[in-house]
């Protein structure tokens, strides 16, 4: 597997990733596509643009698998903001060593938000949280603004 940061030259691959992640997600929090059959990609378009931002791109071979969105690289607390492993690569620990070199690469707090009842999620969470830091926690948050979407369960650790 590699990791590439993202520019825009990587935009159709992200974009594609993109609206397997956000469609995934839909099942979780009821959200549905634009008239025009798309997601919202703010984050998305941030990660490419923003500073503090950073979008990246996991590859098998030449084969785009998944994707993360990182913000808050510029401050005490980073986030990552959004994460996707495609389903045929599920469970060969990349989305593991995917969080694990990405957050190596900006040593300090980390903070990950999940839904609860997207079962995978949280037990992945809760698995890489704990094994980068024997004292990470765990809270539930409302999404700001959105209080139509189910609230938020937060892991946050440390990386030395």
């Amino acid at each position: 597997m590699t990791i590439t940061t993202a520019d825009e030259r990587h935009r159709p691959q992200l974009e594609q990733l993109w609206t397997m992640f956000r469609h995934e997600m839909s099942a979780f929090t009821g959200t549905l596509p634009d008239e025009r059959g798309r997601f919202r990609q703010e984050r998305l378009d941030a990660g490419l643009s923003e500073p503090g931002w950073s979008a990246h791109v996991f590859q098998l071979g030449p084969h785009p698998v998944g994707l993360a969105v990182l913000r808050g690289l510029d401050t005490d607390e980073h986030v990552i903001s959004s994460f996707f492993v495609v389903h045929g690569a599920r469970r060969s620990r990349i989305g593991r060593a995917a969080v694990t070199e990405l957050t190596a690469a900006h040593p300090g707090r980390w903070a990950v938000a999940f839904q609860d009842r997207n079962e995978g999620a949280a037990k992945f969470w809760h698995t890489v949280a704990a094994e980068l830091d024997r004292s990470c926690t765990f809270e539930q948050r409302d999404v700001p603004g959105r209080p139509e979407l189910p609230s938020d369960s937060w892991a946050r650790f440390c990386v030395r």
